[in-house]
């Protein structure tokens, strides 16, 4: 019998987790559950990676430490504790979203989870999938847009390719943080059914797609109970409903109570010092000691954690610093933004030919695009970006408003060639317009930085950019406007204007992207994953109070601004009238139009959709043609929604590659949970029997096909 017989890797992850935790002492298995943020460590520990988190290993058994970096879009270097440590930036999660493809996701996902590995990481904070509820949240780029299919598969894929290099990935944050300001205390209310058909379903998509090792917790209450000491969602339903196996980590600073939280269903403390006391300590050990909190239970947390390290490989296969390449790894980072992005409109002025003379103006297009601030700020490698200081607000203290080192400007210039292509900062109107007033096209550049730890205040472009806009477009100059924000905005020059790009945040290779989009070079081929409001007015919270500073609330004097909050038992509460009607069911529901709805994208070439047919029965399968009539070779992404409850619902789609003249048969079959509504009395999914309507469209308000199919009664488990 081996000395280790934990290291046969021919038994279950299960069997040698528990042959382990045999061997653990108390205060091992103690250690195992906790860890700090090792720069903050004076001196850090030996083997840390310095990255946002650490959790010491135990080298006798073979129990390697927990090196965890941030990593949503790519390899974090927080207030640059790595010196000189650049790493591939991808476009945001919003952009990704917009590709509408899977594949991509994984590769993405794949290179991130490479460079992880390449730095000493092997467990990455990354796999967001939190539905936009408000499109004002700071943190949307992170995540995947308004729908839960969506948001489901491609998190999940990107969390399949990150831990394809034997490290673990989590999927974040747990659950319904949709908002930023008042994220430490604000209490999300809403219904089982709804979460369960809208937050939840993505998360669970995830999960099924993606087995993440961890799931990170979020920050505010759900229905009353801190999200990291919530019994209904960890206990009843991760690890209940859906049979999650792996382990449940903190957010940073999102740990309340020591008994309650571990029962409640946490299993690791995170980022330790940003709590008000290390709850999972010696305060843990004591709880165990006096019966407060189970030994079986602590175990559980042990095996968790160890049985997900030797599932995804990190037990086996250790992580080893290499050198990365960058070159390689930015041409992925390209290839997800120039499928991102989104062509919204286009009065024939592009592709960009004929010219003589193009100006672009504004948004420091002659030195880089921009990124999102928080945890999940990249520094890219190599040349540094313009980075400008934030003095005020929650970001602050660990934001700069950077943009990286891929300038549209030169880019421009070099697909280019002979045309004459002129930059003005933007920065005043009348200037900038002369500057356009001899350009065969002027090209404004306008942008949106969003950060972690803080809402928008409205969805206007900042500053007097859409002022700048407007007097360039008065010019009568042809002018394309070429969006870098992390949200949707409100574009109310937008008649005025021949061209529209959304390229959100871009990427460390942004500036290439962009300019082979407007050139031609790509065929822009991206889908909106969140919708564009006409107003403030139609969302589902539409006003906003100033920043009106409410009564302390569990000894904090905190901002109340963000919509919708209001106090609930002494509370700060947000509620959610919307249910599981977010984004673009929720307009449909209200009958107000959007300036451009979920699932919209032009492209340069043209196609159609024929000879429809859908089959019934358990769920729905939807086939039809789809033709590229276009003269230029192209991608479509035609979608399919059913209208369940009285409302369109996206359940599933198709991202199709075509030649001129090229026909294609796509067939969809539907996830049955997106035909049923969740009955909490059975308790599961129930689907009704009848008939259900089917349509194809491009997008979530532009159906070309229509049909439909009869389902049979079925229920379905949680």
């Amino acid at each position: 019998m081996p000395t280790q017989p934990w290291m046969d890797k021919s038994l279950s992850p299960d069997a040698r987790a528990e042959l382990l935790i045999a061997e653990l002492t108390l205060d091992e298995m103690i250690s195992l559950v906790h860890g700090p943020m090792p720069a903050l460590v004076n001196p850090p520990p030996a083997d840390a990676a310095m990255g946002a988190g650490y959790i010491p290993g135990v080298e006798r058994l073979g129990i390697p430490p927990l090196n965890e970096t941030d990593a949503s879009l790519g390899i974090a270097n927080p207030r640059k504790i790595r010196p000189g440590d650049g790493a591939t930036g991808l476009p945001s999660g919003l952009a990704l979203a917009s590709t509408w493809d899977p594949e991509l996701a994984y590769a993405a996902g794949a290179m991130v989870g490479s460079e992880a590995r390449d730095k000493g990481f092997n467990v990455l904070l990354g796999g967001g999938a939190n539905l936009a509820r408000e499109p004002r949240c700071g943190r949307n780029f992170e995540y995947l847009g308004e729908d839960p299919l969506l948001t489901g598969v491609l998190a999940g894929e990107a969390i399949r390719g990150a831990q394809s290099n034997d490290i673990v990935c989590t999927l974040k944050h747990f659950a319904l943080n949709d908002q930023e300001t008042c994220r430490h205390v604000v209490d999300a209310r809403i219904d089982e059914g709804a979460l369960r058909e809208s937050d939840l379903l993505a998360f669970q998509i995830a999960i099924e797609r993606g087995d993440p090792g961890s799931v990170m917790c979020a920050y505010n209450r759900i229905n009353g109970e801190w999200a990291g000491e919530n019994d209904f969602l960890l206990n009843q339903v991760l690890k209940g409903d859906w049979a999650y196996p792996g382990w449940v980590m903190s957010d940073w600073g999102a740990v309340h109570t020591t008994a309650k939280a571990a029962l409640a269903g946490l299993d690791q403390e995170s980022g330790e010092q940003l709590d008000k006391q290390v709850y999972f300590g010696e305060l843990l050990k004591e709880a165990v000691q006096q019966g407060e909190a189970p030994f079986e239970r602590l175990a559980n947390m042990v095996h968790r954690i160890l049985r997900s390290l030797i599932a995804h490989g990190v037990f086996d296969h250790p992580a080893e610093r290499r050198e990365t390449d960058y070159q390689a790894n930015a041409k992925v980072a390209q290839s997800a933004a120039e499928a991102g992005i989104v062509l919204l409109k286009n009065d024939g002025v592009l592709p960009l030919s004929g010219m003589r003379k193009v100006a672009l103006i504004g948004a420091h297009a002659d030195v880089g695009v921009l990124s999102g601030g928080g945890s999940s700020q990249v520094i890219a490698p190599g040349e540094q970006g313009l980075e400008i200081p934030v003095t005020m607000g929650p970001s602050s203290a660990f934001s700069r408003i950077t943009y990286h080192p891929s300038a549209p400007l030169a880019a421009l210039r070099g697909l280019l060639g002979n045309v004459a292509v002129t930059y003005d900062a933007g920065t005043d109107p009348q200037t900038a317009a002369e500057a356009a007033r001899d350009a065969d096209v002027a090209i404004v550049f306008a942008d949106q930085w969003c950060t972690e730890a803080e809402d928008l205040p409205t969805l206007s472009l900042p500053g007097d950019q859409d002022a700048l806009i407007a007097a360039v477009a008065a010019t009568g100059v042809k002018t394309v406007v070429v969006l870098e924000t992390g949200t949707p905005v409100l574009t109310p020059w937008l008649d005025d204007v021949a061209a529209l790009l959304q390229a959100w945040y871009p990427g460390v290779r942004g500036g290439e992207a962009i300019a082979r989009v407007l050139t031609g070079e790509v065929n822009p081929s991206g889908r909106l994953p969140i919708s564009f409001p006409r107003s403030t007015d139609d969302l589902v919270r539409p006003q906003i109070p100033g920043m009106i500073f409410g009564p302390p609330v569990e000894g904090k004097t905190i901002p109340t601004s963000f919509p919708g909050v209001q106090q609930h038992k002494g509370r700060f509460s947000v509620e959610h009238p919307e249910g599981a009607d977010v984004g673009y069911r929720w307009f449909a529901r209200a009958g107000k139009p959007t300036a451009f709805p979920f699932g919209f994208g032009l492209s340069y070439s043209r196609f159609g959709y024929s000879d429809l047919t859908v089959e019934g029965g358990d769920t729905v399968t939807v086939s039809f043609d789809v033709t590229n009539t276009g003269d230029r070779a192209g991608t479509d992404t035609p979608q399919v929604y059913a209208t369940v409850a009285g409302g369109p619902r996206l359940i599933g789609w198709s991202r199709v590659a075509l030649q001129p003249g090229e026909t294609r048969r796509v067939t969809v079959t539907a996830d049955p949970r997106l035909l049923a509504s969740y009955d909490v009395s059975l308790p599961g999914w129930g689907i009704a029997a009848g008939k259900v309507e089917v349509a194809v469209g491009t997008s979530a308000e532009t159906m070309t096909l229509r049909g439909e199919a009869r389902l049979a009664a079925r229920t379905l488990k949680p």
